[in-house]
């Protein structure tokens, strides 16, 4: 009896006094401690059918939670910043964004996506910045790889990161100089079993069966976000449709010699015209890449800008963008850059070196669903070799490249507005 009045006396209060009511606010400026994580308490609070609003380009792209005790615990336990303000407060903060000359928007965040990442069984020489993100974040998420794809287990979930991977086939060209080392040779041993199992001939054939069944996940509404080779070899694979573009040293024959003219580039998500690279001894896959020897940028000298979009008018690419630094540290992969001429006039280009004119990020639309391609391996060690320890975020929480991996992830539970332009 005395807990229901306590209840019926909180709501008449609530109404009578609508300034005593609380909101959780998430700043993501330069006051916060722990951008990384904030991510994850987002994604907690929608885990447990709570209501989240995304505040973008205030205050470096808050949030804003009703206030309960355990949102403010769960705060508390990972270390995040935040501020208790009441509704009056937030009405105000609300009032500022949607005025007509501010360069914001409020976003309702409605439900958790269900992650999948892209990645093989054995255990590989490198680690995967998405995968690191994620356990940093306390993001929960599935790992798959070509048998679930092909088992059409994907369509579970609403959004895929491919990991460092190789689509055409090639084992990332690391043949050459990798083929008697253990891991290798397990790789090559799981893909030629797995196409067996499948009746495919070759590995690269079922690789193609693999991306397409990819390609159809996010036509039929799905979120795609690759990094590093997954970026470019993905593309390969689609404009290859199935022609051989891979030098016996991998699958046993060669290369068709008309593979170059076959290339069909309407089937790809974001590249065009670009000249494909069939030897063995070649590192690259294409000429996609924007190489070192051809970029003339180093660590010291190597950052992006990301662009600026109208919040309420292009919401899509402002969610992605949102950070609290507009000039990224760049960092290399076996695919860093893209280079500017070889992609497709309705991509969006969201960040990008104008000296050297490449592009670091970008995003485009595949009938109902979106792909995101991010360039380079992991945004805090900028040229990380096979073999090395995983880089600790902990020591990098406040990191502006794994921040942009983190909008990806946010994304997809977005309440959708129409694109106005």
């Amino acid at each position: 009896m005395i807990k229901r009045f306590t209840l019926c006396l909180t709501f008449c209060l609530l109404v009578l006094f609508p300034g005593w009511a609380t909101q959780i606010l998430v700043a993501m400026d330069n006051t916060q401690k722990d951008h990384l994580k904030a991510y994850g308490v987002a994604y907690w609070v929608l885990q447990n059918q709570q209501t989240a609003e995304w505040l973008l380009n205030y205050r470096g792209g808050s949030f804003a939670f009703p206030h309960t005790p355990a949102t403010e615990n769960e705060l508390r336990v990972r270390g995040v910043t935040y501020e208790v303000i009441s509704d009056a407060q937030y009405q105000q903060i609300l009032a500022q964004i949607a005025a007509p000359d501010t360069n914001m928007d409020v976003i309702k965040l409605e439900k958790a996506p269900r992650i999948a990442i892209y990645s093989p069984k054995i255990k590989q020489p490198w680690d995967d910045a998405v995968t690191l993100v994620l356990t940093y974040a306390e993001i929960p998420y599935d790992l798959l790889f070509d048998e679930e794809v092909l088992d059409q287990k994907l369509l579970k979930y609403d959004w895929l990161h491919l990991h460092h991977e190789d689509f055409t086939g090639q084992y990332g060209k690391s043949g050459r100089w990798q083929r008697t080392q253990e891991w290798f040779r397990a790789q090559q041993q799981e893909s030629e079993a797995l196409a067996k199992k499948y009746n495919f001939a070759k590995v690269t054939q079922m690789k193609l069966a693999v991306v397409k069944n990819i390609k159809a996940f996010v036509a039929g509404g799905g979120f795609m976000f690759a990094m590093c080779s997954a970026t470019d070899t993905y593309d390969i694979a689609l404009a290859a449709n199935g022609v051989d573009v891979v030098d016996a040293l991998y699958d046993g024959d060669g290369v068709d010699p008309q593979a170059q003219q076959k290339l069909d580039f309407s089937k790809t998500f974001a590249f065009k015209d670009f000249t494909v690279f069939s030897s063995p001894y070649e590192g690259e896959f294409s000429s996609i890449d924007n190489q070192r020897r051809e970029r003339d940028i180093y660590q010291d000298n190597d950052f992006f800008s990301l662009f600026t979009f109208s919040a309420k008018w292009d919401p899509i690419p402002t969610m992605l963008t949102q950070n609290h630094e507009k000039t990224i540290k760049g960092f290399m992969g076996q695919t860093t850059a893209f280079k500017k001429q070889y992609i497709k006039s309705d991509v969006i280009i969201m960040g990008e070196t104008k000296a050297a004119n490449e592009v670091r990020y970008m995003h485009g639309t595949v009938a109902k669903g979106t792909w995101t391609f991010y360039g380079g391996h992991d945004p805090e060690d900028y040229q990380h070799s096979p073999g090395e320890e995983p880089t600790d975020l902990a020591l990098h929480p406040n990191s502006p490249g794994y921040r942009l991996i983190l909008n990806n992830i946010l994304f997809p539970a977005a309440k959708k507005k129409k694109p106005k332009t």
